[in-house]
């Protein structure tokens, strides 16, 4: 089988402001906002640029003039007064415009992760990703809604200050506009290396991310083997490579910052100097050049200032590169282009695996499978045993088609599992998993999981058959209780009674049953037994079992041994051959011939 690409691999290390193309694709679907942004920019840029033509006719007309001075300076309050608006309405729209495109990329990179296949996430860490829906999505919200409206601004503000100080004095703007080219190269050049220490900075911030939800997950085993100073210092160790990276940017961008701001501000007392010269000498009226060093000084800001947020577009492109890799990930496993209809069986369905090979694709020089090839009838019940590592649970992976064979090929119904669409063939499935999952949810929703539409009758009756009932109406708000992260709130067996209640109330005609009593104590194991029985008489099940006594009323049971299947038959008929199940019943039956 082809390797896939791995989408979230830190393959571009220097991501280039074009990333932030995939933020003006969620932006533009709110037109209006943009426009109303955009306009609140250039008012309030106007109203800015406004201030010091205010004062050079307060001065010129007002004090030099021997006019009315309170009719220049309600001019002027009255510029402000638009400013003030103006700058209230741009940060509402940008903030708002900020907010839903990163919930909008929140949805969208969910949604593409729903879609991918196990692999995905055995290549790329969960915590990982974690991290990138949340601080890099925090690094993008900065972008939209502050730094882009801000650089913006700067940008207008700087261009419309230039054209208005051509207007003034057109030989000290001449002057002064020698020294942008030069910011500019400086900008381009140091802004390079500081887009690839924003990224490096992001993966070390990832790195924290997946230690520390690694640990905190693991807080028993952690504090049980005495670990907590070996896990304190991997810890302080993420930390300081994450510092490191961090200082390394942060310096770089100061020197960034102090070179602007030294090259513009000394662009702007030399020109000033000139002017100075210029008034001395009666070419320059006070008031042109009061407004010619207001404005020059709002230039010089607004250019001194795009060289930080240069640095925070350059930081927040590594983010969006890095969110983008989430989105369009192509999963693995996708349905065909014209799906098989999957035949719906009278009794069940009939699932058929012919000389199936399987490597996991993080293991590709170890074999899952070897050649696997067997039959499950409708309303067959086949059990699987074998030593751990056998190969046992991977049957069932590739049953849902969580994973394709590298040749061989599975087939539900006389359908090849790759002509037939995923989501199909996997809602005529039900699965108890060897780790049950309980969700951060309640009772109901968690046992609904199996069938959202059931009632609360039916959900009743599925806790009832798997012996979850009694804990279930113990619990202080019934089926409305909380189960808390991981079903943190239940013990192994009642977690394992409730994913049993789920299987149930999905009413698959397959039934997939890995372990799925190997948290119950004796008592319940025999009381779900039962309803298993029951349940499996009308459908097509595979049981994968350690405990032999759980597969004895199996119609046949399958013997794998490193990835083969090496024996089959009834449980007497396997003890009278005296061969690998013969030997694994020995140390579980007092009554099974030793080996």
């Amino acid at each position: 089988m082809e390797d896939a690409p791995q989408p979230a691999a830190r393959a571009d290390a220097r991501p280039a402001l074009g990333s932030l193309t995939m933020l003006w694709g969620f932006a533009r679907r709110y037109p209006g906002r943009i426009a109303g942004a955009l306009l609140a920019l250039i008012v309030s840029s106007a109203a800015t640029l406004g201030i010091p033509s205010g004062f050079r006719l307060v001065i010129d007309k007002g004090f030099m003039g021997g006019g009315d001075i309170s009719r220049w300076f309600a001019y002027l309050l009255m510029i402000v007064i638009v400013l003030a608006i103006a700058s209230a309405l741009r940060f509402y729209f940008v903030s708002w415009l900020g907010e839903r495109v990163v919930a909008d990329i929140r949805s969208a990179t969910q949604a593409n992760l729903l879609r991918q296949a196990p692999r995905f996430f055995e290549e790329n860490r969960p915590s990982e990703i974690a991290s990138r829906m949340t601080a890099d999505t925090a690094i993008v919200e900065q972008v939209v809604g502050s730094t882009v409206s801000v650089a913006l601004r700067n940008l207008v503000t700087g261009i419309g200050g230039l054209i208005y100080l051509f207007a003034l004095a057109p030989k000290l703007a001449a002057m002064l506009l020698l020294g942008i080219p030069v910011i500019l190269l400086v900008l381009i050049g140091l802004g390079r290396r500081v887009r690839g220490l924003s990224r490096a900075s992001q993966d070390r911030l990832a790195d924290i991310g997946s230690v520390t939800s690694e640990v905190l997950g693991a807080m028993k085993i952690v504090q049980a083997f005495g670990q907590e100073g070996r896990e304190a210092a991997r810890f302080d160790a993420t930390v300081a490579s994450g510092f490191a990276t961090a200082r390394r940017r942060i310096g770089l961008r100061a020197v960034m910052t102090a070179v602007v701001i030294a090259l513009v501000f000394g662009s702007i007392t030399a020109v000033m100097w000139q002017g100075a010269l210029d008034v001395a000498a009666g070419r320059l009226s006070g008031g042109s050049i009061a407004a010619f060093v207001l404005t020059g000084g709002l230039v010089a800001g607004a250019f001194g200032s795009l060289s930080e947020s240069w640095g925070d577009l350059l930081r927040g492109a590594g983010a969006a590169s890095r969110l983008h890799e989430l989105m369009t990930a192509e999963p693995d496993i996708v349905p065909p282009t014209h799906p098989v209809p999957l035949p719906a069986g009278d009794h069940g369905a009939h699932l058929r695996f012919e000389d199936v090979h399987f490597h996991y694709p993080t293991r590709p020089d170890q074999a899952a499978l070897h050649g696997v090839s067997f039959a499950v009838a409708p309303g067959e019940t086949v059990a699987v045993v074998g030593p751990s590592g056998a190969g046992k649970s991977t049957l069932i992976q590739l049953a849902l088609r969580f994973y394709d064979p590298g040749s061989g090929v599975i087939r539900l119904n006389g359908v090849a599992l790759p002509d037939a669409d995923p989501a199909a063939l996997r809602a005529m499935m039900a699965i108890v998993p060897q780790d049950s999952v309980i969700f951060a949810a309640s009772a109901r929703d968690n046992l609904r999981y199996g069938r959202w539409d059931a009632t609360d009758e039916q959900i009743w009756e599925a806790a009832r058959a798997a012996n979850a009932e009694a804990f279930l109406r113990a619990l202080p708000q019934g089926l409305d209780s909380q189960m808390g992260e991981g079903g943190a709130r239940l013990s192994g067996g009642q977690r394992q009674r409730l994913s049993i209640a789920r299987a149930l109330l999905r009413d698959a005609p397959i039934l997939l049953l890995d372990e799925a009593t190997s948290a119950l104590d004796a008592e319940s194991e025999r009381l779900v037994q039962d309803a298993l029985g029951r349940l499996m008489r009308a459908r097509t099940t595979i049981v994968i079992a350690h405990r032999l006594a759980t597969v004895r009323a199996a119609d046949r049971i399958l013997v794998m041994d490193e990835g083969r299947i090496v024996e089959q038959g009834d449980h007497a008929a396997l003890v009278a051959r005296d061969g690998l199940y013969a030997r694994l019943a020995s140390l579980q039956f007092q009554d099974a011939p030793a080996a």
